[in-house]
């Protein structure tokens, strides 16, 4: 059984602070979990802008599940370079990245690559290097289907365009990539409701699409919010990734879920400036600050106002205040798991509060490839 503490480290005055620490057994039965929703792993496949790192797609990879999605050039190398074989970039491509796609597929031919595009030019550019190059490139029409961030509403502007990829000698029509992340209800029954609204029109378009003879084999849809609900789909396959690692904002909005936080914060007082104050090393270089406070769970504490955040500093009031010193030590969970790893080089691994190990967080830059 794990311990009740099981995220307090045995010797934490050893490790500075703040830290960021990751508890690979959790991550372990996350894994299982997003297997266990999924059915298996023909149509899972996690994203891996959560973590970064080469052994967290490794022990996703001794699981069987062999497809990736990431939203960088660098993380797309990374996965490549950990043994990943089928890596979809879900950024379209532009400017310079598109000579670094194909940079990627010259150098690591053993991975298949491929990417999202919502405009006919970028669709032009990269057939026109691929004719250069005598390449064959597979690309996924990028819906918008309500988010209002990327892609294209499924409408006749969509058909033409994915026309424009079927009718392209130089690339593969490899289907319809649906992000949903605006649909993020508590409430699993109307989460589920907007998401099935949502998609009828993505299913709509993908028959009109076959009607017209033009296939559609793959579609890759939602992320973490919409993961349950996808997976009941038949042929859609699932991008999850918070729930590798989990967070306070998920963990708080979906409970239900049941994955494990498997990354926390460890951090110390460093100051009281008044009675009822304390302040700790984690400012915003530290934890995701784009979020409204608070931005991080408390994990060994009690009553925890969180009231400011700077560079460097997190201020809390608490009634409990007086029997903490400067050098004591806190544990928490940030309420956005992503942008936080990408604030660290490395994390350290625990198991039974005893350091095991640090790991490189590899593609927390956006350029690996020399």
């Amino acid at each position: 059984m794990e311990r009740e503490n099981w995220y307090a480290l045995d010797k934490p005055e050893e490790v500075i602070s703040p830290t960021l620490l990751v508890y690979p057994e959790r991550i372990e039965k996350n894994i299982q979990r997003m297997i266990g929703i999924s059915g298996g792993v023909q149509f899972l496949r996690p994203h891996v802008k959560t973590h970064k790192m080469a052994e967290i797609i490794k022990m996703q990879l001794k699981h069987g599940i062999y497809k990736f999605k990431c939203a960088t050039i660098a993380e797309a190398e990374l996965l490549a370079q950990s043994g990943a074989t089928d890596i979809l970039l879900a950024v379209q491509p532009t400017g310079a990245n598109i000579p670094r796609l194909f940079a990627l597929m010259e150098t690591y031919r053993q991975a298949k690559f491929s990417a999202i595009v919502d405009s006919g030019q970028i669709i032009d550019q990269i057939a026109a290097m691929a004719k250069q190059k005598e390449q064959e490139v597979s690309l996924w029409l990028d819906i918008n289907n309500g988010m209002n961030r990327t892609g294209i509403v499924p409408g006749d502007k969509a058909f033409e365009l994915y026309r424009a990829l079927v009718d392209s000698p130089q690339l593969v029509a490899a289907g319809l990539h649906v992000y949903d992340g605006h649909i993020r209800d508590p409430d699993f029954s109307l989460r589920k409701e907007k998401c099935d609204t949502a998609f009828q029109e993505v299913i709509q378009l993908k028959e009109r699409l076959q009607k017209a003879g033009m296939p559609v084999e793959h579609m890759v849809a939602g992320g973490s919010p919409s993961f349950e609900i996808h997976a009941a789909r038949k042929n859609v396959e699932t991008s999850p990734g918070t729930t590798l690692l989990w967070d306070r904002g998920y963990g708080g909005l979906f409970p239900e879920m049941q994955f494990l936080p498997a990354a926390v914060l460890m951090t110390r007082v460093i100051s009281k400036p008044r009675a009822d104050y304390l302040c700790f090393d984690l400012g915003h270089k530290s934890v995701a600050s784009e979020m409204p406070l608070p931005r991080v769970e408390f994990l060994n504490a009690g009553q925890y106002t969180q009231m400011g955040q700077s560079e460097e500093h997190l201020v809390v009031e608490s009634p409990e205040a007086d029997t903490y010193a400067p050098g004591d030590i806190a544990y928490v969970v940030p309420k956005h798991i992503c942008p936080t790893v990408a604030k660290y080089d490395s994390v350290l691994t625990v198991k039974e509060g005893q350091i095991t190990g640090r790991w490189k967080v590899a593609a927390r830059d956006h350029k690996m490839l020399t």
